[in-house]
């Protein structure tokens, strides 16, 4: 009994200092420091529980969806039985990889397929009462970009469905961040105490470090708008306060309500374009946005980030299930899924993919609602195992180098949409209550 004790308490230890080290690489580091690049000591063990069971919410704010269940059509999916093996995962995947392709070829069909649904959310946002459930179901394959501001307010709960109350609430909305901006932003800090102090600065330097690839985000303005949304939502949430990582998560809110105001590319925004008034608008939209989404995941950034924890061992579970063999070799070689999927789930894989795909897969985040979190885990393992081969032929440092820098950096829609058909193919195998969707 004394031996399983010090096992635990050795496996504790290990485990809490492996989680400090991997906080460390938020803090503007894209490499693993040294103990991360330290292989586990002890040889992996046998899993001695069963994998869990990861079925969704059911709350309104599902987001089941009809383009969804076509895409599950177009690549002819049929349900296995409730004990799928590898191989036939691995050779589902890999149909509906082909069919996908074929699918995508024809252009004319892509367009026409664009034009139908940007009738269905012209249709759907003209109501004078817009229906939630369905806006979801609609999102969750990707929004028009000129429609996706209004759409990811609506969608959040910042506006409410009835047009006629929409206006009003959101300028009472704006009006509230105004006032605590002024509250807590505007003081000098002398009326901060220490703590505010040192949360503030910390801030102020993992701005600059936010999305460096996009040379919008160094402009001294835009800084300064983020600075001001995660110090009023910090000192307004004393529950977390402001962790390394929230900074990325306000990065597509940003560009997605400064789409209203700023034409053309991002490259080419300059915010200092815009009149104060406006600034403070979309700093507003910005701010409620973010709240709401991380009122689905407040565990997330708590001490410790329990929410996370609990996500990184759903995922290496759930890959262990669909891949057998990637989830062996990672174990051989000793690499723990925390090293590399903290910052997946700490940071929604803004920083492992292209900028300028980060809303469209934002669209499907924020359309799975109170579910997100667990279809996190099914998004994270498509996204992993689109390197299954790879990793099989890495040793422990090649591995832990290779996840830090993943090459996605020619990645396009096609590759994107493929990670989300399989998240959702694998989300339908492994509950055994899927949604019934809307035809």
């Amino acid at each position: 009994m004394k031996n399983n004790n010090d096992n635990n308490s050795s496996l504790d230890s290990r485990f809490n200092q492996t989680l400090k080290n991997v906080q460390g690489l938020l803090k503007g580091r894209s490499i693993p420091g040294k103990v991360l690049l330290t292989r586990r000591s002890d040889p992996p063990e046998e899993p001695s529980i069963r994998s869990p069971s990861f079925g969704r919410s059911l709350s309104e704010n599902n987001a089941g969806t009809s383009d969804r269940m076509d895409m599950s059509r177009e690549a002819e999916v049929q349900k296995p039985n409730s004990n799928p093996t590898a191989n036939k995962l691995k050779s589902t995947t890999s149909n509906i990889e082909t069919t996908s392709k074929e699918v995508q070829k024809p252009p004319t069909g892509a367009r026409s397929t664009d034009s139908a649904r940007v009738m269905k959310f012209t249709k759907e946002l003209s109501s004078s009462t817009v229906m939630l459930e369905r806006l979801r179901e609609l999102a969750w394959s990707g929004v028009p970009s000129y429609m996706r501001p209004t759409v990811w307010r609506l969608v959040l709960g910042c506006t409410p469905p009835n047009s006629d109350r929409r206006e009003g609430v959101l300028k009472r909305k704006h009006i509230e961040y105004h006032d605590s901006v002024a509250q807590f932003y505007d003081i000098p800090d002398t009326e901060r105490s220490d703590d505010e102090i040192n949360m503030l600065r910390q801030i102020s330097v993992d701005c600059p470090r936010t999305v460096p690839d996009v040379t919008f985000f160094q402009q001294p303005q835009v800084q300064k708008s983020l600075e001001r949304i995660l110090y009023t939502w910090a000192i307004r949430h004393p529950a977390s306060g402001y962790v390394q990582g929230i900074n990325d998560l306000a990065t597509p809110f940003l560009v997605v309500f400064l789409s209203e105001y700023l034409e053309g590319d991002i490259d080419s925004w300059s915010i200092s374009d815009l009149s104060p008034d406006k600034i403070s608008s979309i700093e507003a939209d910005c701010y409620c946005c973010l709240s709401k989404l991380l009122d689905g995941m407040q565990d997330h950034y708590t001490f410790a980030q329990p929410g996370i924890q609990r996500l990184v061992f759903k995922l290496k579970e759930l890959v262990r299930r669909i891949d057998e063999p990637v989830s062996r070799h990672i174990e051989e070689q000793g690499l723990e899924f925390l090293q590399f999927a903290f910052r997946w789930f700490n940071c929604l894989l803004i920083r492992e993919i292209p900028f300028h795909l980060v809303t469209r897969l934002w669209d499907t985040y924020l359309a799975e609602g109170d579910a997100l979190p667990d279809f996190l885990v099914y998004i994270f393992a498509s996204f992993l195992l689109t390197w299954s081969d790879k990793l099989q032929k890495l040793d422990f440092q090649e591995m832990v180098m290779f996840l830090q820098h993943l090459p996605t950096q020619n990645w396009t829609h096609q590759e994107l949409e493929m990670v989300l058909s399989r998240a959702y193919m694998w989300h339908s195998m492994f509950n055994s209550s899927p949604r019934h969707l809307a035809g």
